[in-house]
């Protein structure tokens, strides 16, 4: 396989950044293992030649890891599983007791959570998981159980809860419209009152907090693109309010301690990111067409397809969290890439790589169905531009995203493939 290059050309070997003294580089392959290989074996009839076919098919993405991995063993007779636990751990940094950090995840077992875990974990530091599973998942982190840097804890974040940190990575909230929508009240308690506690939290221990809020606090904005300083144009009784408003109260809440209490805070903005272990069924819009497409269905386009977002990967967002967390930039921070498409132009542009990782992977072309793009109505207050301004990022963090939206796509098309291969999807 074609070596991966970034947006400047040069070859994507690892991820992370050595900024304001904290090295958060891995190697790519390291990290893709812990992701993009199913998580059993296809058939219990030969264990091994069926782990050395798995090995092969995901050969162009982990390299040399795979000592690493869950050997559990899917029984095609029955559709059952029989589990194994690690038997060997990916190998973490070893650091001084005086650089380990204990680090407090909360919605950990998420989709970006569990990314930033890998990251941490990977990188030597004690990792506590925060999670009540409403929309997050054991299998995300379950690869780390038992690894004596790691503790996973069932909880809900609208409850108090004590421990000892450094850091507080607050992620908790469910973030797709299907399930924050589902209780909207308890979207708003999650975000008050969540937030409210990790705030206390770190006022109790002086540790380091850092929010992950949103893009939605902007609305559907009437600036383009999106600085920091717009202030937003948001419906506070609309459908999308329990997630908007929330977040923005949080903002305020965190920002009140900040002043009052001198909590250490620090506040990203994520835009639209997508990547493996995005929940299929969420209702994003990358997660939607990579499976329809991957499905042979007909692919949902809502509205006329001009409405325009722009998508950042999963590893350039972790790698702006890292960043953030560890420099003195107290202001909030949009984390995004400035690459816009129109919803339509993404549609086409999913069809075409399916197609391609399909014809790779050995599928005859005619036997692929044409798959047509179909029109819905419009959701209610859906933005119709979504682009962040990234210059405080660059110029204070020296963060700008490195992954193209084919290269993403392309690997997200892959994790998706082994989901399907495997079963879990």
């Amino acid at each position: 396989m074609p070596p991966q290059l970034d947006k400047n050309g040069v070859e994507i070997t690892d991820v992370g950044l050595l900024r304001f003294g904290f090295d958060s580089r891995v190697p790519i392959d390291t990290l893709r293992s812990l992701y993009l290989r199913p998580h059993y074996v296809t058939s219990s009839s030969d264990v091994a030649a069926s782990d050395e076919k798995e090995d092969e098919e995901h050969a162009k993405f982990v390299k040399g890891n795979t000592p690493y991995q869950s050997k559990s063993i899917y029984h095609a007779d029955s559709n059952s599983i029989s589990y194994t636990t690690l038997s060997r751990f990916s190998p973490v940094r070893l650091l001084s007791p005086s650089n380990r950090k204990r680090i407090l995840v909360t919605g950990g077992a998420g989709f970006v959570g569990s990314h930033l875990v890998d990251r941490l974990m990977l990188l030597g530091h004690e990792v506590t998981v925060l999670d009540n599973f409403f929309t997050g998942s054991k299998t995300t982190v379950s690869h780390w159980v038992g690894h004596p840097n790691f503790e996973m804890v069932r909880h809900d974040v609208v409850e108090p809860f004590m421990i000892e940190c450094d850091q507080i990575y607050h992620l908790a909230c469910p973030a797709s419209p299907p399930h924050y929508q589902f209780n909207a009240v308890k979207t708003i308690k999650t975000s008050f009152m969540g937030t409210l506690n990790m705030l206390g939290l770190a006022k109790r221990t002086k540790a380091r907090f850092l929010i992950s809020s949103t893009s939605e606090i902007y609305g559907d904005p009437e600036v383009h693109p999106q600085p920091e300083d717009y202030w937003g144009h948001v419906n506070p009784i609309g459908p999308r309010a329990c997630y908007d408003e929330g977040k923005r109260v949080a903002e305020t809440l965190t920002y009140g301690f900040h002043r009052q209490d001198g909590v250490d805070v620090r506040v990203a903005r994520i835009f639209n990111t997508y990547g493996p272990r995005m929940n299929p069924y969420d209702g994003r819009v990358v997660s939607n067409f990579i499976v329809q497409a991957l499905k042979g269905e007909d692919m949902t386009v809502y509205g006329d397809g001009s409405q325009t977002r722009s998508f950042q990967y999963i590893h350039d967002l972790i790698d702006g969290l890292i960043a953030l967390m560890n420099s003195d930039e107290t202001r909030p921070v949009n984390l995004g890439n400035g690459d816009e498409f129109t919803i339509l132009e993404f549609a086409k542009l999913v069809r075409e790589l399916v197609r391609k990782v399909q014809i790779e992977d050995g599928i005859d072309p005619a036997t692929l169905r044409d798959i047509q793009i179909v029109h819905r109505p419009m959701p209610t207050d859906d933005p119709q531009k979504r682009r962040p301004d990234t210059t405080r990022a660059k110029t204070t963090l020296d963060w700008q995203p490195r992954w193209t939206v084919r290269m993403g796509v392309e690997e997200m098309v892959r994790y998706y493939k082994a989901k399907l291969a495997e079963g879990s999807l």
